[in-house]
């Protein structure tokens, strides 16, 4: 049987987030341990003074739960994760598809559902270029 003020939290509003982006959640100070019910929706990350960031993975709902250290739980509120708010062009080549934000320009964006190698040689750019940008400000520093 769950508690009273977890059953009124699990009532209240979903928490809505944009698939990439995230949201904080002021959650009880005494919180302990979060559960997500799907990681692969939405990741949450546990921040001092009982801050919870919520962040979109993928499309869909799922929930999380939080207790405190005797296992009681204190919160169990639903994710609902949508889409992107930029202007998202979809290009499909065949059966492949390919998706570019355009504000205000185009630049290719990995999407959820993107065609293997779109998404494989977007992922590999973009890698490329966080790798290449980190060794230039580990060469700053020194």
């Amino acid at each position: 049987m769950r508690p009273v003020a977890a059953a009124a939290e699990s009532s209240a509003d979903a928490i809505s987030v944009n698939v990439d982006q995230a949201r904080l959640v002021k959650l009880p100070a005494r919180v302990a341990t979060i559960v997500v019910g799907n990681p692969l929706i939405a990741d949450v990350a546990l921040q001092a003074g009982g801050i919870l960031v919520v962040t979109g993975k993928g499309y869909g709902a799922t929930n999380f739960i939080a207790m405190d250290r005797a296992g009681q739980v204190l919160v169990d509120r639903q994710i609902q994760v949508e889409g992107p708010t930029d202007r998202l062009i979809t290009v499909y080549r065949g059966v492949d598809r390919e998706s570019y934000s355009c504000m205000p320009i185009c630049q290719r964006r990995v999407t959820l559902g993107d065609g293997d190698t779109f998404f494989k040689t977007t992922m590999e750019q973009a890698g490329s270029l966080s790798g290449q940008a980190s060794a230039s400000a580990g060469a700053a520093k020194q």
